[in-house]
Parts: C-alpha cells; sequence; structure tokens
C-alpha cells in the first residue's frame, strides 16, 4: 500500500456462470468498494488475493445497508490473511 491507495479486502464472490466470477473489494469501515469481473481463464493465470490496493479515484461508495456486513467481512478477512494471501 502506499500513500496514494487505499487497502481493500475481498468481501464478496458472486460466479454469475461458468466463465464470469464478480469480486468485492471493501475499504476496512465498508463505506467504499470496487468491484472487478474476471473470466474462468483469467482466474487461472491471475490469483485472487485477500486484498488489493486500490487508488481512491476507483472506488464508489457502498449502499448503507450493505456497509456493516462489507466492514466484518473486510475485518475477518484482515484477521484471517495476510494481504497477498491467495483465496
Amino acid at each position: 500500500m502506499t500513500e496514494e491507495t487505499v487497502r481493500c479486502w475481498l468481501v464478496e464472490r458472486d460466479v454469475y456462470d461458468e466463465d464470469l466470477v464478480t469480486l468485492v473489494y471493501a475499504t476496512p469501515d465498508g463505506s467504499r468498494h470496487v468491484t472487478q469481473q474476471r473470466s474462468s481463464a483469467l482466474l487461472m493465470k491471475k490469483q485472487v488475493t485477500a486484498a488489493i490496493d486500490v487508488e481512491p479515484d476507483r472506488l464508489e461508495p457502498v449502499e448503507e445497508a450493505e456497509q456493516d456486513r462489507y466492514a466484518r467481512e473486510a475485518e475477518r478477512m484482515e484477521d484471517r490473511h495476510d494481504p497477498d494471501d491467495p483465496v
């Protein structure tokens, strides 16, 4: 993490079909997130890690109803994993 990035933790992974996975990484307080979509082929080449560092302008606000859940999941991931751990 640098001064220009924010550490975000994996809080959600959804599989929409066999070839597309959506990953949601959120800030520790659950207030902002970034969503990534990856193909199955890309997942074979690049591991999903417990955390990523994101430029602040890429982060979007989280709906208020989801903020507590994202914060709890981010805390759980941070407690159990190093940022570069494959998950």
